[in-house]
């Protein structure tokens, strides 16, 4: 059996926090209902497959950048990044991933391909999709205690329309993303 690790991203359109990133092989045979891109799915719906994706994964790779990193690096230095982290985070190594985006390639010695929307395509991507979301939006509320003001539970650092008026109010905060242009305007 060849072992095929789903791999996908968090958190790279956001304003704020890091970008993070999972890595999952899933068992040839099993049985996930609801298994879909974590962005068609209610918060609700992640956080119910999330233990479930957790028990029945071979293995699962979680990493994040921070947004001190993505600010040295730029978010798509960043994204790359993040995801070979999160590869070699594995238990297990993969002798294959699958990665999502049209463009995306992993510096590692591991042969791949990049799928546009491939978390709507391969079950694999979705959980991984699903893993990094839920594990982001863990990380973002837990912000929004440090950061109240912010509103980060609700957006999750994403350029709402509540966080714009909130960083226009306070200005950015020490989890902003000073290299892009709409923090750095505030």
């Amino acid at each position: 059996m060849k072992l095929i690790a789903g791999v996908d991203e968090a958190g790279r359109g956001p304003l704020a926090g890091p970008i993070v990133a999972a890595a999952v092989i899933l068992p040839e045979k099993f049985n996930l209902e609801g298994l879909n891109d974590s962005k068609l799915l209610s918060e609700k719906k992640r956080e119910e497959l999330f233990p479930q994706i957790k028990k029945i994964a071979l293995a699962i790779g979680i990493a994040k950048v921070s947004h001190k990193r993505i600010d040295k690096l730029n978010i798509h230095k960043a994204n790359l990044l993040v995801m070979k982290l999160a590869v070699q985070a594995l238990e297990i190594e993969p002798d294959f991933l699958l990665i999502d985006g049209p463009r995306h390639k992993v510096d590692l010695a591991i042969a791949q391909k990049s799928i546009k929307q491939g978390d709507r395509k391969y079950a694999c991507i979705a959980a991984a999709s699903i893993i990094a979301k839920v594990t982001r939006d863990r990380l973002m509320k837990r912000y929004h205690k440090k950061y109240p003001q912010y509103g980060f539970a609700q957006h999750k650092g994403y350029g709402t329309k509540l966080h714009y008026q909130n960083l226009g109010q306070h200005g950015p905060c020490a989890i902003h993303r000073h290299s892009f242009s709409l923090v750095a305007s505030s």
